[in-house]
């Protein structure tokens, strides 16, 4: 069965972008990251879907890292999904929306509509659930409470709420990045209409013994061969302070000749080389 696993619960952002890349599938939330990397590296689901990275927060290093030092899965696609946050309440209080004395969401939501609430209330509470689906399921439970969630429309309309205020968020263009894994890089049949490009992404670990200049040799390899890279991000690699591996996006798919070459002439440097995955990226709207 093409089976998915997602970073749950339902109604979340992870759940929008599989729902639209994966629409007819069978949607398996999972509570963590790493219980979406197991069941995928296990074989209770086909694929996962994870953030890899936020706009405003930064990379989800969790991610990374448990599939670079725990499960090594294959990235076989990439997610860009826009973030847009609504205020909703049950709808017997949407004519007094003004009147809630307590917001719930994630803190990272929460974080996100700063000025809004700032501007909009005095004296309200904010309260930190673990996700914004679960802050929308808490207010429809308590209809006679006069508060309000921080979420998606997606969780609106499964918690039954009504939106009063959309698109409350401070920066409008926050977006997420989730990565579908696989056990083995092969390519995802999906909607081609989101299709914007291709990307490479490797994992380099520089020799124990480096000298000065070994990363500026590195990136060297690929600047001649004009290869654009779009990220280069460190990560400690767990053995002790000051090691630590590169993860590096290339905007390109896997080639016969200037990637493969670029790999050759970093292993010549000594250099440990992963291909993490060589994958198309969608943009959902």
């Amino acid at each position: 069965m093409n089976s998915v696993g997602f970073l749950g619960p339902k109604a979340t952002f992870t759940h929008f972008a599989v729902s639209s890349m994966f629409p007819t599938s069978e949607k398996v939330p999972f509570h963590t990251i790493p219980e979406v990397i197991d069941a995928v590296g296990s074989g209770e689901v086909v694929w996962g879907v994870v953030p890899l990275e936020n706009a405003l927060e930064g990379s989800v290093n969790l991610t990374i890292d448990y599939l670079i030092h725990s499960v090594p899965l294959h990235i076989v696609a990439e997610l860009v999904t826009p973030i847009k946050q609504h205020l909703m309440v049950c709808p017997d209080n949407a004519n007094n929306w003004r009147n809630i004395t307590k917001v719930y969401s994630h803190s990272h939501a929460i974080a996100q509509c700063h000025k809004f609430l700032h501007q909009q209330f005095k004296g309200l509470e904010l309260e930190h659930t673990s996700s914004t689906s679960a802050a929308a399921q808490f207010v429809s439970e308590n209809p006679d409470l006069p508060i309000a969630a921080i979420a998606n429309k997606m969780a609106a309309e499964e918690y039954k709420l009504k939106v009063v205020q959309e698109n409350i968020h401070d920066y409008s263009h926050n977006h997420t990045r989730f990565v579908v894994l696989h056990k083995v890089m092969k390519n995802l049949e999906t909607d081609n209409s989101l299709y914007k490009g291709d990307k490479t992404t490797l994992v380099i670990t520089l020799p124990s013994d480096e000298e000065a200049g070994a990363l500026h040799q590195v990136l060297s390899a690929f600047a001649w061969r004009k290869l654009n890279l779009s990220k280069i991000e460190s990560r400690p690699m767990k053995t002790g302070l000051g090691h630590y591996f590169f993860i590096i996006d290339i905007e390109q798919k896997m080639d016969k000749v200037l990637i493969p070459g670029a790999i050759a002439e970093l292993e010549a440097l000594g250099c440990s080389i992963k291909v993490l995955g060589s994958y198309p990226y969608y943009q959902i709207k």
